[in-house]
């Protein structure tokens, strides 16, 4: 299991053309930390509410509601990698929302070894991520806010580190019927210095993103839409395990197809397309303490199909509950046939603590 956390590590860290989505550096700006995102596939980034947890989502989601809250989110991984984060929010005046966060990736520990193989100790690395936000209203009504957050990023293993930042811009309407529709970049940024300190500086794994939720009146429902990736419209990439349907297996020369099944592949890869930028999940509002999740990222469940085996992959759901004075979270994603993460989150408001 240490040689699979080291080569997820390595596949996060470092710049390997041949390995897919090996190619940005930070790759701990991409996950779906807390447990309500990671319920809902990461469409969260349009939901209003009194949530603290949205703003590691998008910035423009914090709001005068959220004050005082604390937030705690833990991932066991594989082996003994471990992520997660913690944020705390607060109200200045009437003027605007501050929210302050740490995010953090634990890849654990590992064995030193030298070129004859001899043990030479241990080392740990990991990721971790300041983030700094804050969150305005353009009008008195507050159906429109805008909001920013700044990320100074440190990355480490052994001797060699990485630093960077970046900056997250957010813009949210909201309306009283319970619409919110946001327009979000994400992750946009540089970075300062590479593991080596020297060679190519890397990219981040920026995006644009727009988010679209709707509370039905009379239902328990809210409906949740994200569109990532706005900007790229081809999220596809050359798969060596999945079979070319264009030559034939067994004289390996191009199948002719007549216009009609030309027309059906194109229609078929467009829709391919555009599903890879989609999630769509739903929330159901059971009572005011406890609601469940379930979300598909159409993205993961191609990037991580079998040819083989049928699975779920891209499927995400979870719940939460409230006890005395906290609120618990639980998120399940289902990445591969054994890669699953199970996210956990506790929230709670130090108002609850200091009414009479």
């Amino acid at each position: 299991m240490k040689l699979i956390s080291f080569y997820i590590f390595l596949s996060l860290t470092f710049t390997l053309r041949a390995q897919i989505g090996g190619t940005k550096a930070f790759r701990l700006l991409d996950l779906q930390v807390p447990a309500r995102s990671a319920a809902l596939g990461g469409a969260t980034n349009a939901i209003w509410d009194d949530d603290v947890n949205l703003a590691s989502s998008n910035p423009a989601l914090l709001n005068p509601s959220m004050k005082k809250q604390l937030a705690y989110n833990h991932v066991n991984y594989v082996s003994d990698l471990s992520y997660g984060n913690v944020m705390y929010a607060h109200q200045v005046k009437d003027k605007f929302t501050f929210a302050a966060g740490l995010q953090y990736f634990n890849y654990g520990n590992f064995d030193g070894r030298d070129d004859y193989d001899a043990k030479t100790g241990t080392f740990k690395a990991a990721d971790y991520a300041l983030n700094l936000s804050i969150a305005k209203p353009f009008n008195e009504d507050s159906t429109l806010s805008i909001g920013a957050t700044l990320k100074t990023i440190y990355s480490h293993f052994e001797s060699y580190y990485a630093l960077g930042s970046a900056v997250d811009v957010g813009l949210t309407y909201h309306t009283k019927d319970n619409l919110t529709v946001t327009l979000l970049a994400k992750n946009y940024g540089s970075q300062w210095r590479t593991y080596t300190g020297t060679g190519e500086k890397e990219k981040l794994p920026s995006t644009v993103q727009i988010g679209l939720s709707k509370k039905l009146d009379k239902a328990p429902f809210r409906l949740l839409v994200l569109y990532d990736q706005l900007l790229k419209w081809d999220l596809t990439y050359d798969n060596p395990s999945v079979q070319n349907s264009n030559i034939d297996p067994f004289t390996n020369k191009p199948i002719v197809k007549t216009k009609r099944e030309i027309r059906n592949d194109n229609f078929r890869k467009g829709l391919d397309k555009f599903g890879r930028h989609l999630v769509i999940g739903t929330e159901i509002v059971i009572s005011k303490n406890f609601n469940l999740r379930v979300a598909y990222n159409f993205k993961t469940g191609k990037e991580m199909v079998l040819s083989d085996k049928k699975t779920a992959n891209g499927l995400s759901l979870g719940f939460c509950f409230k006890v005395y004075k906290f609120h618990f979270n639980y998120g399940f994603s289902k990445y591969a046939l054994t890669g699953n993460a199970h996210t956990f989150g506790i929230t709670t408001n130090f108002n609850y603590f200091s009414k009479k």
